[in-house]
């Protein structure tokens, strides 16, 4: 479910497991966002680096880590190759706030800074959506997301959309 939280994109989800269960899947970046990020993502104070194609890099430094309830990443740098300002994420924030609740755990996405007026808006959180909503409950359900697979891989679903709505944006556009 998507809300607008002073216009920034959050979604939140319930699972049937403990919030230790949920914190450790979010902190296991390489499970369900990208098999391709680079460095430590587990720990406080911690830069790793995404990357998928030539579409979207970026360095990410982990600026809080409470277990089993808060992680939260300041995008440090970061270049989309489908907007006029390539930088749009860089000084935002990734928030995941992690609650217990009715023996489960509610896990709360929210990132600071990505507001409908950037252009990347649709297409970042058609893929946040896919990521979230999708790849991280379904590791944390699971034990196994949908992270964009090595470079020579196949593109997960939720990725193949974002890419096939900005081609449709690009062309509306007349580019």
């Amino acid at each position: 479910m998507m809300q607008a939280d002073q216009q920034h994109y959050t979604t939140t989800f319930v699972v049937d497991k403990s919030p230790q269960d949920a914190f450790a899947a979010v902190t296991d970046v390489r499970g369900w966002w990208s098999e391709d990020v680079k460095g430590v993502t587990d720990q406080a104070g911690a830069v790793f680096y995404h990357h998928y194609k030539d579409v979207h890099r970026c360095t990410v430094q982990i600026t809080e880590l409470v277990p089993d309830q808060r992680v939260v990443w300041r995008v440090l740098d970061n270049h989309f190759n489908f907007t006029a300002d390539q930088s749009e994420w860089q000084g935002t924030d990734v928030v995941f706030e992690i609650t217990g609740k009715d023996g489960g755990s509610e896990v709360r996405f929210t990132h600071v800074g990505l507001v409908p007026q950037y252009e990347c808006y649709d297409v970042c959180t058609n893929a946040w959506a896919g990521y979230i909503d999708g790849s991280l409950r379904n590791l944390i359900n699971t034990g196994t997301g949908q992270p964009n697979p090595k470079e020579d891989g196949d593109i997960p679903a939720h990725q193949e959309a974002a890419t096939e709505a900005r081609a449709g944006r690009t062309e509306r556009a007349g580019v």
